[in-house]
């Protein structure tokens, strides 16, 4: 373990209204040409924004993430239609939800090409528009993402073509353009709110060389630390020429499953294997080596993997803060549930069900039970001092 003086005092989390929050599922990638996922209306949550809100603020999840649909918003190119934002909006508020807004989450415009400089140029127009739109709606304090998980995006997008631009071995070029994209909305959010704070969503992963082949821990290595790219880029650490500086990096989103430790290339690595690093540890080395806010924007497991999966994170959690790391919350991934993307892709468990014909979600008494335990126990723990 680390004996970085800056790990020796227990952190104390100040930054959001609660510390255990939600994210509620808000993709709107497309998963092949012409057919979009929108997952705010796959979820039902379009139809229960005020039932959502309020069954979020009952179990004490008072800051949740969830998404502006810029496909809808801007339809045709510079015309907006905010008649699926604004009632998401006013029911955050009527509910008294603190909410971090995603722009972008693996989706955006028919209209737009993700390669060419008019996408940075639209995106930043819209982003300023929907930060004026928040403004004149009255809101405060405002938290943005804006573009879901830069590096899982242009992975899945220009490296295997899972989903759009669906094209493969372009995943640099697509994260350098996103990144650029991402600062232009950063810039273009603080000419409306000079005070807005930004969650900068990646998957926190680790990446192990194989133990039957130790030729292979120099690649290993390499795609280990290629999770900090976006970041670093954003940063203006690394490809200074995209116009990252340190003042854009904000808040690291950390997105972490079950299933994010791996040998390299690819094969598994087992929850009990000897070289895995546990989450403090690996939660650890983000801080020490951006010493930002962290934020564990994503977390989840399957079925009845729920409960004690959560159980472990916040045992996890509880001895980071332990070591000084900034962590500032936790947030449950997905917070409510939502049909499986008709692919392979992980469908973590949700708190409460698909909504039944009258509306009504079904809470998983389980997973409830634990978080508000854990809610009690970290409470204590902050009172304490």
């Amino acid at each position: 373990m680390t004996s970085d003086s800056s790990l020796l005092q227990r952190h104390h989390p100040r930054l959001f209204k609660s510390f255990f929050q939600g994210s509620l599922p808000c993709s709107t990638a497309c998963r092949t040409a012409g057919k979009r996922l929108d997952m705010v209306i796959s979820s039902g949550h379009d139809m229960l924004l005020d039932k959502d809100y309020a069954a979020l603020a009952a179990q004490r999840l008072h800051t949740a993430r969830d998404g502006a649909r810029w496909y809808l918003i801007e339809k045709e190119p510079d015309r907006y239609d905010w008649s699926s934002f604004l009632p998401m909006v006013q029911a955050a508020r009527r509910h008294e939800m603190e909410i971090i807004w995603e722009l972008a989450h693996f989706g955006y415009p028919d209209h737009l090409n993700i390669w060419k400089a008019s996408f940075i140029e639209h995106f930043a127009r819209f982003a300023r528009a929907m930060a004026q739109v928040m403004r004149d709606e009255g809101i405060e304090r405002p938290f943005f993402t804006p573009i879901n998980q830069i590096s899982f995006w242009s992975w899945a997008g220009a490296d295997v073509a899972w989903f759009n631009p669906h094209v493969a071995n372009r995943g640099r070029e697509l994260k350098r353009q996103l990144v650029r994209a991402s600062l232009a909305a950063i810039h273009a959010i603080r000419e409306v709110y000079p005070d807005a704070r930004f969650v900068l969503t990646d998957p926190l992963v680790q990446i192990a060389s194989d133990p039957h082949n130790p030729d292979s821990k120099p690649y290993a290595d390499v795609q280990h630390q290629a999770q900090f790219e976006a970041w670093d880029m954003l940063a203006g650490r690394i490809d200074s020429e995209l116009g990252g500086s340190e003042d854009c990096l904000d808040i690291l989103g950390l997105n972490y499953y079950p299933d994010n430790h791996w040998f390299f290339p690819g094969e598994p690595m087992s929850a009990t294997h000897p070289l895995r690093q546990p989450l403090h540890r690996l939660l650890a080395q983000c801080w020490q080596r951006y010493q930002r806010p962290l934020l564990l924007a994503e977390t989840g497991a399957e079925g009845e993997a729920r409960a004690t999966w959560l159980q472990h994170i916040s045992e996890e959690v509880m001895l980071a803060l332990d070591q000084g790391v900034g962590l500032e919350g936790v947030s449950l991934y997905p917070v409510v549930e939502y049909p499986a993307w008709a692919d392979d892709r992980r469908s973590p468990g949700a708190l409460f069900g698909l909504g039944d014909p009258n509306g009504n979600r079904t809470l998983h008494e389980g997973l409830a039970l634990v978080l508000r335990s854990q809610q009690i126990k970290f409470q204590t723990r902050f009172q304490e001092g």
